[in-house]
């Protein structure tokens, strides 16, 4: 019988976010009779928020990642893991500059974001290491794991990695959602949505400056919290939107607000590759987004499952046409993910590649 490879994934903290969703979902759906997965988590156990009763996890109960330097070295040098798996810049940064130490174990770093452009819009949200240890970090790897062609070419084109060094695998459908059976109740005003971070690239901005441009009833619900919760409030007052605005911090129950609601509006000045723009055509409901780098054409297939606007008068030019000429089916929206994210196909894409960083030849 063929030896299970030994894989640790590891992150900051397992709170609400993109790639702990993903990395944690990922661990604990490969095939045990092949791989032996443990996440191991620089930050605390009370902060998790996912599912990991079914895995292996470790707490290094540390506040911050550079704290766990220490912890995070004397842990490979005693497990010795045929695999590493990192996520987020900074934790791939630090877990890079080990790998030389460790070199029967292959080094990946998942990479969250399109690093480049996400520096320009949000400086909060820069990695704490400079641009040049993360360029000499990410030549240490083994392997890059991107998750959209826009953050494959920044890697290649602004980062000097080699694109024979980074593999292309998007995100994989991580709920069980049910597809709602109507697309719209024309009956009722309708109903918008967005779910994410209340953070500057996040775009809310340039959604509520469209919104604002609209003369049709409408309403407008916004998941999600962050350091622009302030402002962005500031300016649905100002724009004269308050009544027409439901907010909600935090929900375990997503699937009901995509469910009720007509149209996703995404306003994201740049992207990882957005989970929640899946789950959202998952239930049926399709997506007006702004052009922005970070894998939206890879998810919207326009007039199919959504519309991608190029400038703020586009958008707004469809959501005008969109109040009286809905022809999405909730059917359709959802088929097109599911064909392209199921659980089945991304997770044989991960262990295809783990399977090949320990088979192949030196």
């Amino acid at each position: 019988m063929e030896k299970k490879i030994n894989i640790t994934f590891v992150l900051p903290s397992l709170i609400p976010g993109g790639a702990e969703r993903i990395l944690s979902f990922v661990a604990l759906h490969l095939d045990r009779s092949k791989f032996n997965a443990t996440l191991l988590v620089v930050g605390y156990e009370k902060d998790t928020v996912y599912d990991t009763k079914d895995l292996h996890v470790i707490y290094l109960n540390k506040p911050r990642v550079l704290k766990s330097f220490f912890s995070l070295f004397h842990y490979f040098r005693k497990n010795k893991p045929d695999i590493v798996v990192s996520s987020i810049v900074h934790l791939n940064t630090l877990i890079a500059f080990m790998s030389p130490f460790f070199r029967r174990t292959k080094f990946v770093s998942r990479e969250a974001n399109v690093l480049s452009v996400l520096a320009k819009h949000n400086p909060y949200t820069k990695s704490i290491f400079p641009k040049w240890m993360v360029t000499t970090g990410y030549k240490l790897v083994d392997k890059i794991i991107c998750q959209s062609k826009d953050m494959q070419n920044d890697m290649t084109t602004n980062y000097g990695v080699k694109k024979e060094k980074t593999t292309l695998i998007n995100n994989p459908i991580t709920n069980t959602f049910q597809t709602k059976p109507i697309a719209r109740d024309f009956t009722k005003p309708i109903h918008f949505i967005t779910i994410g971070r209340l953070s500057k690239e996040k775009g809310h901005d340039r959604i509520l400056e469209a919104l604002s441009q609209v003369d049709f009833p409408f309403k407008y619900t916004i998941i999600g919290n962050g350091v622009e919760k302030e402002t962005i409030f500031n300016n649905i007052e100002n724009k004269g939107l308050t009544s027409k605005v439901n907010y909600v911090p935090f929900t375990k129950h997503v699937e009901t607000y995509l469910a009720e609601s007509d149209l996703f509006l995404q306003g994201s000045y740049v992207e990882g590759f957005p989970n929640v723009l899946i789950e959202s055509c998952v239930v049926g409901t399709p997506i007006l987004a702004f052009n922005a780098p970070g894998g939206l054409d890879e998810i919207i297939e326009n007039g199919k499952n959504g519309y991608i606007a190029n400038t703020l008068d586009a958008y707004i030019e469809k959501l005008n046409a969109l109040n009286t000429d809905f022809t999405f089916t909730p059917e359709t929206v959802s088929d097109i993910v599911k064909f392209r994210f199921n659980k089945s196909k991304i997770i044989t894409e991960y262990e295809l590649l783990f399977k090949s960083l320990i088979h192949k030849k030196p």
